[in-house]
Formats: structure tokens, C-alpha cells, sequence
């Protein structure tokens, strides 16, 4: 099959389309033959050597795809079922084995392609914002990131929960697209310290950043407050007050997605699948898709990913 490898190590850009075998199938997986693939931030990590593969995983880049079910495998699923695929790995090929519990249905007036790039975002956010944090009507949150992917997303699912939503972005343009998905409060990072309109407000903290946020963001946290960190790109070491964390009884988690073993990711599926589909089906939610590449250009969409210029997510497509 083709698939995108990563011919040099370290060069996150050395990334070709060439022939690989079809992955064997495992108990509890089926085949599927993709028809597109989400782009995220952690598979440039992975091109950049900061976000191996869990061991046994595949060790092509893709953490989420859509497509049909051409081996079926031990389980009962239907050969010729159209499918979204939640991923370890193995997004960016031709063919990629599945768990079972790992698929997800396609939306109702959902594409192929608009189903890969809505998987991974959608499991990540309400796995991190409800399965994590509670996050409940009449709270406030504090999403950092706002205008990308997983941002506009979790904008969308705090509003339907009942939410207030702060947004930081680092552009008048990424801000206005956060507006547009519900954000109540808008946060040009590089104009102004989101410290001073937060402080002491905020029930829920989805954070991007890591290391330096940290602390404005402890202090922007409400008593009882939760910050989950689902990301490092402001690096991963920081010393902060721990007498402050006690004395509000402030609560720090830290998430990967890809990590959890298959019960926990197939649990994140059905309950994600549960409750945003519908939104999904009814157009309440919506993806916030920015480009399709074909899947030869991997490099080109990581280069735009990259650039820190995109709002939503981008997809690579197996017929473009």
C-alpha cells in the first residue's frame, strides 16, 4: 500500500509517499481502506521526535482517519461500512488497522472527509472538557488556542453545555473566528496578559501550552478550579506555588489521548459518539475544516500547520 514515511529522522519535513506492507490484522481489529486523514499537532511532534508511538503501535504518523471496512476481521462489523477511525498511529496510509472499539459511525450529512478531520478533535475535547473536568452550565472556561482545531471545537461544546468561554489567539483574525463559534471573552495573547481579565474567574483551563502558562494560568483558576494540560508547546518545566494550589483547592491534569490503553479509548468513543454526534447530525456543532491536501503533500500541510497561520483543522485526502 502507499503510505506517507518518514525517511530521515531528523528532518520533520522528509516526509514520502512510498509502498509499505498492509497491516495484519490483530483480534478485535478490522481494515480499513481510508479515504482521508486529520492532520494534528501531535504528528508534528512525532516528525520532530518529540512524540514516539506507544510500543506496538504502528510507526507511521496519523491519529485519526475515515474510510471504508474491507477485512472485517473476528468482529461483526460489515465489509463496505463506512467508518471514522480514532488512531495510535497509522493515519497516513492507504489502509490502517482498527480496533473495534475505535470506530466511530459517520455523522449524519457528514462526508468521508469531514469525518477524519472531526474524530480525534471531538473525542480529545469531550474526553478532556466533561470526561475530565465536569465542565457544567454556568461555569467558566478558559480555552487557550482558540482559533485551531481542537479550539473552535471545545468552543462549540462549552457553549452547548452552558458555559461562559474565554479564548486566548494570537491574531484579530483567529479571535473573530473564535466569536463566531460562541467565545464570549476574546484574548489577543500578544497584546495583553489574559491574567488580568481572568484572575480568579475561571472553573476550567483546556491548555495547549504546558510550561509557560502555568502559572498565570493557576492564578486565573476560580476556588475548586481544574486545569487540564493536553499539550507542551510552551515547553515542559516550571516551578509554581504549591501553597497557592492547596489553599483553593485547585486541581492540575495532565492528558494524551493516544497513550490510554484500547477499554479506556473505546469507552472515550461511545461517549463522545453519544452525546456530540447528535450535534454534529442536527448542525449545532460544527468542523471547522481549513484545507484538504493530498496525501503526497503531507509535508506541505505540516509545513502549514506549523506555520501557527491555520484555523481548524486540515485533512489529507487519498483522491485530491
Amino acid at each position: 500500500m502507499h503510505a506517507i514515511v518518514q525517511t530521515d529522522t531528523d528532518d520533520p519535513q522528509s516526509l514520502e509517499l512510498t509502498q509499505v506492507d498492509i497491516p495484519q490484522l490483530r483480534a478485535g481489529e478490522v481494515l480499513v481502506k481510508v479515504a482521508a486523514s486529520g492532520v494534528n499537532r501531535a504528528d508534528l511532534l512525532q516528525a520532530k521526535g518529540a512524540y514516539p508511538p506507544p510500543p506496538g503501535a504502528s510507526e507511521l504518523i496519523g491519529l485519526e482517519a475515515a474510510g471504508t471496512i474491507v477485512d472485517a476481521g473476528d468482529t461483526n462489523r460489515e465489509v463496505g461500512e463506512e467508518v471514522g477511525a480514532l488512531l495510535t498511529g497509522g493515519g497516513y496510509a492507504e489502509y490502517v488497522a482498527v480496533p473495534e472499539g475505535q470506530l466511530t459511525p459517520i455523522p449524519e450529512g457528514y462526508s468521508l472527509e469531514d469525518t477524519a478531520s472531526v474524530v480525534e478533535v471531538a473525542c480529545t475535547v469531550w474526553s478532556n472538557l466533561v470526561m475530565t473536568a465536569g465542565l457544567r452550565s454556568g461555569q467558566t472556561i478558559l480555552i487557550h488556542g482558540g482559533g485551531g482545531g481542537i479550539g473552535t471545537f471545545a468552543i462549540q461544546v462549552a457553549k452547548k453545555l452552558g458555559a461562559k468561554v474565554a479564548v486566548t489567539a494570537g491574531s484579530a483574525e483567529k479571535l473573530e473566528t473564535c466569536k463566531k463559534y460562541g467565545a464570549d471573552i476574546l484574548i489577543n495573547y500578544k497584546e495583553e496578559d489574559f491574567v488580568d481579565k481572568l484572575q480568579g474567574s475561571c472553573d476550567v483551563i483546556l491548555d495547549i501550552i504546558g510550561a509557560k502558562y502555568l502559572k498565570q494560568n493557576l492564578k486565573s483558576l476560580a476556588k475548586d478550579g481544574k486545569l487540564v494540560i493536553i499539550g507542551m508547546q510552551g515547553g515542559t518545566k516550571e516551578e509554581i506555588n504549591l501553597g497557592a494550589v492547596l489553599a483553593n483547592h485547585l486541581s492540575i491534569f495532565g492528558t494524551t489521548l493516544r497513550s490510554r490503553d484500547t477499554e479506556a479509548k473505546a469507552e472515550i468513543v461511545r461517549d463522545t459518539v453519544t452525546h456530540v454526534w447528535p450535534w454534529l447530525a442536527d448542525g449545532s456543532i460544527t468542523h471547522h475544516r481549513h484545507a484538504s491536501y493530498p496525501l503526497a503533500d503531507a509535508a506541505t500541510a505540516h509545513q502549514a500547520l506549523d506555520s501557527g497561520e491555520v484555523t481548524g483543522t486540515l485533512v489529507l485526502t487519498q483522491n485530491s
